[in-house]
Formats: structure tokens, C-alpha cells, sequence
């Protein structure tokens, strides 16, 4: 008889779940909008009930060939006790998100971050396979970023660990949302190459990179600097040149506070590859630690399972607590 775990991954937008074998192999997947806002009890059932048309759908049984049930998701979590303390996109505050779910599956439910959750698939089925020491970080709307020792979800003893993303670069740089000012993300998150490409465009208008967006700002994107790199454009390659030293900045501090094994950048951004690696990896050859005396180096690739990362790491997040 096959076993199967579930891993969920809680979003804003969309809950997604996906059924996956021992194999780490994702073998069905569905898809539901959030549908914010709405009281913690209908997300729940919404869970819960994903959970159950992907036993239907796969013609197995919830009771006996689902072994556990996992949950990323945004926010500030305690996975040992499974409460998400605060959860700033959905509202919720002191949510018992695994207690809750778990009263209606007939099956263990664990939670943990999304990041932290992402973090762990790329480790046990990607980029950061067979690794004793791995980050990942996650270009998006903020940095998001996971680590993992020893094969274990580092996370500090309030549950609150890896926020990558809230460390200054810039001493009273750009205004951060947490209250701080020069964090990371405000210079090297998607959004902020976004931000800064519009800036750049407003500030010259014969650019050619309105023709890439039809004239239109709000159809820039993080790919839009790119794009004009590559057309040959030199405000563009600025652009991305200064992306990539930020993100080598933050990268570099990593480096030289863990000395992981590898680093594992996703996002939709990562999808440039080594457009965006090789001058990342130029400004870190320069600068961390272990440049010198033939010490090992850390490996900085793109992450490998990309959207599926949440939901794989999520479905064998009861493995941390056995």
C-alpha cells in the first residue's frame, strides 16, 4: 500500500495543495482562491476539504494512506506548538492553524513559515539536496529566506528566525515596513528592482525601455530591466548591475555568518539564471570570508522546484518533529 503526505501552501492569493509519495514527487496538485478576507474557521475548511478531493481525485483512502498533512504559511509561526501568532496579509492573530485543521482530517497536521517550508523542499528534493548546511532566499514582493542545519528548519527560540529580509544594507536608507530603514529587501527584492526600473524610466522618458511596456509604467516588472539589458540598452544594465550587488551585499553577510554549503536563490527572478549569477558571484568572489586561504566556498544557484518547493517541503514537515 502506498503512503502519501499532503503539503499545503497557505498564500494570499491561492491555497494550494498537492499530494506527494515518499519520493518527494508531487503526484496531484489542486488549487483554490483564498478568497480574503474571511474568518480563520472558512480557511480552515477550505484546507481541509483540498485535502480531501486529492484523496478522491488519486482513488485513496485520507484515513490509511496519507500519513501526515503540512501547512506553509505567511507570517509569524510556532510549529512545535502549531499556532501562527501573527499573520499580517490574512489578519489573523494567536490562530491554532494545526489544532484546527487537524480536528477535521483524520491525519497529523504540522505548520511552519512558507519560507521556512519552501526552504525544506529545496533540501530534501532540490537545489540544496544532500547539503548539511543550506539557505534559501526568495526574490519576490520581500525577501524571503529559510535555513536549514543539520537537516533541521533553523528558526531561533521564538519560532521567529531567518528574516533575511529586515537586515540593514543601508545605514538610514529607503523606509522599510517593519520600521526599519536600508533593510535588504528594499533594494534587492523583485519589487524593488521594479520600483527602481519605474523611477529610472520616469526619470528618462526616450528610454527605450517604454517600448517595452508599450508606454505604459504599470506593466513594468522585474523583468523589464532585464529585458533591456539584453537589448542593449546601458540604463538597464545599470540597473541590473546595481540589483545584482545588493543582492550580493546581502548574500555575502549569509556567507559569512553561516558558511553554508549552498545558497539557493528562487523567485520569478531567478529564472534569469547566470544573467543574474554571474555578477552576483563576481561581487561575492570579492568580498566574503572565505575568499582567502583555500578555504571551501559556498555554491550560490537557483532554486530547482520553484513553485513546488512550498508544498513538497510542507508535505514532510512532520519529519522535523518525530
Amino acid at each position: 500500500m502506498k503512503i502519501y503526505r499532503i503539503g499545503v501552501d497557505l498564500g494570499g492569493t491561492n491555497i494550494k495543495a498537492g499530494l506527494v509519495d515518499e519520493n518527494h514527487k508531487i503526484v496531484r496538485s489542486l488549487s483554490r482562491k483564498t478568497n480574503l478576507p474571511r474568518p480563520e474557521h472558512e480557511i480552515e475548511s477550505e484546507i481541509a476539504s483540498l485535502c480531501r478531493q486529492l484523496a478522491k481525485e488519486e482513488g485513496i483512502s485520507l484515513d490509511t494512506q496519507v500519513a501526515s498533512v503540512g501547512i506553509g504559511t505567511p507570517g509569524s509561526v510556532d510549529p512545535k506548538n502549531g499556532i501562527v501568532a501573527f499573520n499580517a496579509n490574512f489578519g489573523y492573530r494567536n490562530w491554532h492553524l494545526a489544532q484546527e485543521v487537524q480536528k477535521l482530517l483524520p491525519c497529523r497536521v504540522s505548520i511552519e513559515n512558507d519560507a521556512n517550508a519552501a526552504a525544506y523542499g529545496e533540501y530534501i528534493a532540490g537545489a540544496a539536496r544532500g547539503a548539511s548546511c543550506a539557505i534559501a532566499v526568495t526574490l519576490g514582493t520581500g525577501i524571503g529566506g529559510g535555513i536549514i542545519i543539520d537537516g533541521k528548519i533553523f528558526s531561533g527560540f521564538n519560532s521567529a528566525g531567518a528574516e533575511i529580509g529586515h537586515t540593514v544594507i543601508v545605514k538610514d536608507g529607503r523606509p522599510c515596513m517593519c520600521g526599519r530603514r536600508g533593510c535588504w529587501e528594499k533594494y534587492a527584492s523583485a519589487r524593488a528592482l521594479t520600483e527602481d526600473t519605474r523611477a529610472a524610466m520616469e526619470d528618462h522618458r526616450d528610454n527605450m525601455m517604454w517600448g517595452l511596456v508599450n508606454g505604459d509604467l504599470s506593466r513594468v516588472n522585474a523583468k523589464t530591466a532585464f529585458d533591456g539589458m539584453r537589448a542593449g540598452d546601458p540604463l538597464a544594465t545599470e540597473l541590473v548591475q546595481n540589483f545584482a550587488e545588493y543582492i550580493a551585499c546581502g548574500l555575502t553577510n549569509l556567507i559569512n555568518i553561516f558558511q553554508p554549503e549552498i545558497i539557493c536563490i528562487g523567485g520569478g527572478v531567478s529564472r534569469e539564471a547566470q544573467t543574474l549569477l554571474d555578477p552576483i558571484q563576481k561581487v561575492i568572489d570579492k568580498e566574503d570570508y572565505a575568499r582567502v586561504g583555500g578555504m571551501k566556498r559556498t555554491s550560490i544557484v537557483t532554486a530547482q522546484l520553484f513553485n513546488d518547493a512550498g508544498i513538497i517541503g510542507a508535505a514532510f514537515l512532520a519529519e522535523q518533529y518525530e
